[in-house]
């Protein structure tokens, strides 16, 4: 199994959306903000491969939506996911699964593309089977006010339309081997059946931590997003989480933080908190 980080860009959101109720002055420290109160955001998905299969976990923002919806995230240092994969030695049509952790327009924008000659919203990875479940699927397509405007249905239904959308049926908390070599941990606090893929390799168990952990900042338990639609419940899942992750020594992939990809948390007197950085390509 080899594991790649596939950087698409960074993008930029309000500080205090990020971090909820916690005071900028505390949160500022650490993750500094411009003179808009914005921070930058890295959109990074993994992509795992293993024998015959070529998995891609989360696709990023895409770039077919309008430049006023784009002029609102400030996007830099942008990359295409092709461009991405060929930087790793692949093309999209070798994908053979894109796994979607959830449906928010930064985590699956990338899945979808405006085909130029026909116009037509099309799957940009034609031979892939495309994950969801069921429970989140239903959420996003028909959202709540609050959440609506993060479930973009030109990122949505041509997946399904395709006929490549398949559903994990997923358990309480883990659902193991969903895809080879891959386990899953289904979060309810942040959106309804967030799924974070647990990679098995060489003995490592490595969490791509999605939204349930966007970056090492938020590992302290009350910090938690503005975003989150149950933050209680998220609060009560990152402390299970966590001190399974300090215990057994996961490697915790971050999304979102624009400089740490990836690291280890450890338990202290004061609760658990971050530990050592590691790079993806040393594991």
């Amino acid at each position: 199994m080899n594991l790649y980080t596939i950087d698409t860009g960074r993008f930029k959101l309000d500080g205090g959306a990020m971090f909820g109720v916690v005071p900028k002055t505390l949160w500022s420290r650490n993750y500094p903000a411009d003179d808009n109160n914005l921070c930058t955001w890295a959109m990074r998905c993994l992509l795992v491969e293993n024998g015959n299969r070529l998995i891609l976990i989360d696709t990023g923002i895409g770039n077919k939506q309008s430049d006023k919806f784009f002029g609102h995230y400030h996007l830099h240092q942008m990359k295409t996911l092709e461009s991405c994969l060929h930087e790793k030695g692949f093309s999209s049509d070798q994908i053979t699964d894109v796994f979607l952790t959830h449906l928010h327009f930064d985590h699956c924008g990338g899945a979808v593309y405006r085909d130029a000659a026909s116009g037509l919203l099309v799957p940009t990875f034609k031979n892939a089977t495309y994950w969801s479940n069921e429970a989140h699927w239903n959420w996003a397509i028909q959202p709540n006010a609050r959440e609506k405007a993060s479930f973009l249905s030109e990122n949505i239904l041509p997946i399904q339309e395709s006929g490549q959308l398949k559903f994990i049926q997923t358990q309480d908390w883990i659902t193991t081997e969903v895809l080879p070599g891959i386990d899953v941990i289904t979060v309810n606090g942040h959106t309804e059946a967030q799924m974070l893929p647990v990679i098995n390799k060489n003995g490592r168990k490595i969490v791509f931590c999605a939204d349930l952990l966007p970056s090492p900042h938020h590992i302290p338990l009350a910090w938690i997003m503005g975003y989150d639609m149950r933050p209680l419940v998220t609060l009560t899942e990152k402390e299970r989480f966590l001190k399974e992750a300090a215990a057994n020594e996961y490697v915790l992939m971050y999304e979102h933080d624009a400089k740490v990809e990836a690291g280890l948390v450890v338990a202290t007197d004061r609760g658990i908190a971050a530990g050592e950085t590691v790079r993806l390509t040393d594991l």
